[in-house]
This record gives structure tokens, sequence and C-alpha cells, in this order.
């Protein structure tokens, strides 16, 4: 069963809990502190693997988790870092945030993404030590690791799209110029899942062409089996218009056309305005003046017309070298960036929480919206750090601090950040 979408859920090991310990050795007094940090949590980290072709695996299973990281020890000795958890998937693969569709990653590079980070270890009671403190009696427990609900689609990597009605000859061209071996029958929807065919043209030449399911009147809202797998042309760099040009199931070659291009549009105005050629197949069944009609009509609209008889590899050689030739001079197959994590408005801060605790002149401030804010946040640019300071002040961070006894030149940490407190 061939699946291009799935659903799951996954999370990364949480940060295991520094350790409360002091050094106990025979003939050493006042050893002092010695608790070792919690390890990291296990990461989440997506790989593709050209091996795998639908997100099928995904179906059954929905939940996945890396490991926990250890707590610190006694002696200073830190918890071992919690094991990362690798999920492979097919190459193409776009991962959405599912609630709100922001795009993670698109998985169509050989390098394996960090999707989920692991939670930071806690620290051991060590760092605890002042002169003023020689017995901290308490250490700092690990962070959460990162959890998300993610949107799986594949959207297949192919140069060339076929397109066109059903049994109008896709897979039959697919399977003379490749190696691909598609079901091919007379009657519709033979092809129920996308399928991909290398064509190699001699001296190093080659690009990878797409049969998708045969389209209808309607496939952009979901008729037939178009919606489904309209997706899987969305990168082509060239589309394929394959078109009965015998009209040999009684419908008009002009017509399905017509409908074809009107549903591409629907679907997506980028992949309408994609470079198309035109393949008049069966020509066999069919008049010349029938063949020399559909090519004037096609040409009068600005595309290059082919005729075909697929079957017997008729004209696939002067269109196959026509697409190799256009695509040396296209853009490479469409890779799409992931969106940055949303910033928070100043105003959307007002009501969030925060709790400060000072230790040892360190003020500590703690709240659950924090860690996003701060990895939204690029403190190297000044407007982003003018947006930082901006909503401390809003948010009630600054007053929170005031409140605990902050002075100018004092320490405040934020989880990973720390600065000096300045009015």
């Amino acid at each position: 069963m061939f699946i291009d979408s799935a659903k799951i859920k996954i999370k990364a090991g949480d940060g295991g809990n520094g350790a409360v310990s002091f050094r106990r050795e025979k003939y050493v007094a006042a050893g002092g502190p010695d608790g070792g940090d919690g390890g990291r949590g296990g990461d989440i980290i997506f790989q593709v693997d050209d091996n795998l072709s639908t997100l099928a695996d995904f179906r059954y299973k929905r939940k996945y988790a890396a490991g926990r990281g250890g707590d610190g020890r006694g002696k200073r000795c830190s918890g071992k870092k919690g094991e990362d958890l690798v999920i492979s998937v097919p190459r193409g693969t776009l991962l959405r945030d599912a609630e709100t569709g922001r795009l993670v990653a698109d998985l169509s590079g050989d390098e394996p993404q960090v999707i989920a980070h692991g939670g930071r270890g806690g620290w051991g009671n060590s760092h605890f030590a002042t002169p003023t403190r020689q017995v901290p009696n308490f250490a700092k427990p690990g962070t959460k690791g990162e959890e998300l609900e993610l949107s799986m689609e594949l959207k297949l990597l192919a140069d060339v799209g076929l397109v066109g009605f059903p049994n109008v000859g896709k897979s039959t061209l697919v399977s003379v110029v490749s190696e691909a071996k598609p079901q091919i029958a007379n009657y519709h929807f033979t092809t129920l899942t996308p399928v991909l065919g290398v064509v190699r043209l001699g001296e190093g030449r080659s690009f990878v062409m797409a049969d998708i399911p045969g389209l209808i009147e309607g496939a952009s809202g979901g008729a037939g089996l178009g919606h489904q797998f309209l997706r899987h042309v969305e990168r082509c760099r060239l589309l394929v218009h394959i078109v009965d040009v015998s009209g040999s199931e009684g419908r008009d070659p002009r017509e399905d056309f017509r409908i074809i291009n009107e549903e591409l549009a629907k679907f997506d105005a980028d992949l309408a305005a994609r470079p198309m050629l035109v393949a008049g197949n069966k020509c066999d069944l069919t008049d010349e003046e029938t063949v020399e009609s559909f090519r004037r009509f096609v040409e009068e609209q600005g595309y290059e017309f082919f005729p075909l008889m697929a079957a017997i590899s008729y004209g696939v050689e002067p269109l196959l070298n026509r697409v190799s030739e256009l695509l040396s001079k296209l853009p490479p197959i469409l890779r799409y960036e992931p969106e940055p994590l949303p910033l928070l408005k100043p105003e959307d801060g007002a009501s969030h929480e925060v709790h400060v605790t000072e230790t040892d002149g360190v003020y500590i401030v703690e709240g659950d919206w924090l860690p996003q804010f701060i990895q939204s946040v690029n403190f190297d640019d000044y407007e982003s750090l003018q947006y930082f300071q901006r909503v401390l002040i809003s948010s009630g961070v600054i007053d929170a601090l005031r409140a605990a006894g902050v002075q100018e030149g004092d320490t405040v940490r934020m989880y990973d950040l720390e600065f000096d407190f300045m009015e």
C-alpha cells in the first residue's frame, strides 16, 4: 500500500538531574560538595533512507521517544547522555508542526536533521558552592526534552512529471524509457501509486521521471485519485502532458488538454506555470490530419508538441532529447525552506508568569514560555536584541527582578542565558 501522509508524536529525552553529594574520604576533612551534572537528553533525528518509498510504517507506530539523560553522581561524575533516536524516512518527506502548520524540515538531502532537542542536564551541587555557602544541599533538575506532534507528507523528488487523463499511455512511456515496470492495462486507474523511473540517455545524461495516477475533471477538489497524488508533481522541474490524440475513449483531445491544465491551476498556480511539453500519444489509432490539427492547436497556445506511439517507442527519442535539453537549463528540484519559530509578540508576554529566585547573588528567572522565547531571539542582531529587551519589560520580567531585589551589575540567569542587569 502506498501511503504518503501520516501524523506522529515525538518526544526528545529529558535531561538528567544534578546530584547532591559531598566528598567523604578518610583523612579528608570538609571535602565539600562533589555532585555531578545530569546528562543531556537524547535528540530525535530524522534521516533519509532511499530504501523507503512510503510512510506506511508511521501509520502503525505513532509515538517516538529518545532516551532520558542519566542523573549525576558523586565525585563530580556526570550522568550519561540519553540515547538519540534516529527515524528513517523516504527522500522528499516534509515535516510540519501539526498544530500550526509550520514547516519544520524538508528531508530531501543526505544530512541528518535534529528535529527535537533533548533537555539540558541539571547542575550538581558542586556548582553552587561559594565562600559563604560551603554546604549546598540542593542541585538543579534537568529540563524537559522538546515534544512535537508532526504531520508528515511525502512529495516525491523527480525531474519530470507525467500528467494526463487515465489510460493515455503515461505508464507505457515510463516502461519503455526506464527500468521501471508499472502495471499496464486497458482500463482506468491501472496506476494506483506514483512510479519513479530513471531515464538514461548515455554520455552521463539521465533524469528521473514520475508517473502519477491519471487525473480527471475535479481532481484538484478530490475527484478520482488526482488530489491525493498531485502533490507528487509539485517538485518537478518540467511537466510532460500526455494526451490521447486519437480520442480512442470517446473524449475530445482538446477538451482533455484544457481540463488537465485547469486542474493543475486550481491545485497550484505555480504548478500550472511550470514548463510543459505536450505529447500526443496513440497516433497509430488516428489519421495524420487529426494529429496535425491537434499539433496546431497546442502550438497556438505556446507549447511544443511531440507525436508518439509509446507502445512501439515511436517518437520517444526526440521527446527525451528535448526534455534533457530543457532540464539542463532549468533550476534544480524544488527544496522547501524550513520556517522559523514564530516570534513572541511583546503584548503576548503580558499574561505569561515568571518566577524569580535569588541564589548567592544570582537571580534565576524561570517560566514555561521563556525557553521558546529565548530560542527565537538572535542575540547577534541589534534589532532582535532590542526586541528581547522590550519583551522582558512588557511581560513583567524586569518588574519581577526589581521586586526580588536585583541591583545594577547583578547576574541574571534564564536557563542557558546569563547576563548582567543594567538599568
